[in-house]
């Protein structure tokens, strides 16, 4: 154990005690690869903010077009879910930090050209598009090593802290991040375009937010080269003696493995549910609101969002503070919290007041930061390493690649319904699949133990 507990000079046949929560954390802080994996990843999301908000700056100021905004997007969003299952079976393959590695100084190239090609001013569409096209495929690739790291760095019962840690961090870049580009490209200057797709004025702030997001590719590459996997990381035995497959026949593996899994094909299932039925209301249905809403608006909506990222920030540090809160089983209190989101999630399209949203999303924030952690650290547990990677591959695509599909069905049935049906219909479908998950699938079976041997 890395903690000093007072029953040390014990005899040491002894039963000891689970360390208490507050010295994991602080023997995490203390473990120098936490630290520089941790400080790395923290400086890159940091500077993902950075890119999030400046490349649709960018290409508003260069056309003035949704439509090339949304085809710029896609060429992002696409390839990352249509590729990140084949990231899974290279990050088992290679293992995750050979392959977050490359990733890191491949974005350090792409951006650093973005940057250098609008300071220069000679950016044009079409390179717009393809650097964008490779921003996304690196992404597929960087998200499941990045969350498939953090087994092959700590210990198994220093899991939930550090993935509260992490994960926390990760919330509070995404309220850093976007103040810190927006200052950078106002105090700057922006930029104005033409219809030709040619920088036309001074876009100093926007090339330097994207030279920021390049810098953080650097030094985060730097710290992650600090960082010593692992030579085990867990009861499993390491994968680098596996025999090498074709990437499509591991990624097949890795689906039937998790096909055999009841309680992990059942959760898997879940989550494509609640992904298909709640992603599309939230990213389209609540814009909405805000903008039809006449006592609401724009500055409305970056309160509600706000205040959600708030609760989600807040879930995370009361789930690595009290790691083993539960109802019952993990199962039953992520079916629990689920209807309880739900149920919040059904009046929203009858708020009025921002205060009313606010406070809402507040609390479905902080309901879901829990147990988001609390998923990581189970899927990580419980996952054998050699499948690590095609494990989080899956879960992430789960949210990415279904979450469009979601967002475009949201858009069609608006035209026939309002947002108070849409939402009510959407939260009371999730307390519906709580229920039916929990009666008639072995969820609520789920617990946080690591599985027996296979």
């Amino acid at each position: 154990m890395p903690t000093e507990t007072p029953d040390r000079d014990a005899p040491a046949r002894r039963p000891q005690p689970a360390p208490p929560d507050q010295d994991l954390r602080a023997a995490l802080l203390r473990d120098h690869n936490f630290r520089w994996l941790t400080g790395g990843a923290f400086l890159s999301m940091l500077g993902d903010q950075f890119t999030l908000i400046a490349l649709p700056w960018l290409v508003l100021q260069m056309t003035g077009d949704t439509l090339v905004l949304g085809t710029v997007l896609a060429l992002v969003s696409v390839p990352r879910a249509l590729f990140i299952l084949i990231g899974g079976a290279l990050v088992d393959r290679h293992s995750p930090k050979q392959v977050l590695m490359i990733t890191k100084y491949v974005n350090l190239v792409l951006l650093a050209a973005l940057a250098a090609l609008v300071l220069a001013g000679s950016l044009t569409l079409w390179m717009v598009y393809a650097l964008s096209l490779g921003i996304g495929l690196a992404t597929a690739f960087s998200i499941p090593a990045g969350t498939a790291m953090m087994p092959h760095v700590v210990a198994r019962h220093q899991l939930q802290a550090a993935n509260g840690i992490n994960l926390g961090l990760r919330q509070l870049t995404m309220f850093l991040g976007p103040l810190l580009a927006g200052v950078l490209i106002a105090l700057f200057g922006d930029a104005t375009g033409s219809p030709a797709g040619g920088m036309r004025a001074n876009a100093t702030g926007i090339g330097l937010a994207f030279a920021l997001d390049a810098l953080s590719f650097a030094v985060s590459a730097w710290t992650l080269a600090k960082v010593q996997v692992r030579g085990d990381s867990g009861a499993h035995p390491a994968h680098a003696a596996a025999p090498p497959q074709a990437v499509l026949a591991s990624v097949w593996q890795g689906l039937a493995h998790f096909w055999s899994d009841h309680e992990l094909r059942t959760c898997f299932l879940y989550w494509s549910a609640i992904a298909l039925f709640i992603m599309g209301p939230i990213h389209i249905a609540i814009p909405v609101l805000a903008s039809s809403t006449p006592a609401l608006g724009a500055a409305a909506f970056g309160i509600i969002v706000g205040a959600h990222g708030a609760g989600t920030l807040l879930g995370m540090v009361i789930s690595g503070a009290v790691p083993r809160l539960r109802i019952g089983s993990l199962g039953v209190t992520i079916l629990a919290f689920d209807a309880i989101i739900g149920a919040l999630f059904m009046p929203m399209g009858l708020i009025t007041a921002v205060w009313q949203g606010a406070a809402l999303m507040l609390v479905i924030g902080l309901l879901g930061g829990f147990m988001q952690v609390s998923v990581f650290t189970w899927i990580q547990q419980r996952v054998p390493p050699m499948l690590l990677g095609r494990a989080m591959s899956l879960f992430m695509f789960i949210f990415m690649g279904l979450a469009p599909i979601s967002a475009a069905v949201t858009g069609w049935v608006m035209k026939s319904v309002t947002l108070a049906q849409l939402f009510a219909a959407s939260g009371g479908t999730l307390v519906v699949l709580a229920a039916l998950a929990f009666v008639i699938t072995p969820m609520r079976r789920v617990t946080d133990a690591a599985p027996a041997a296979r």
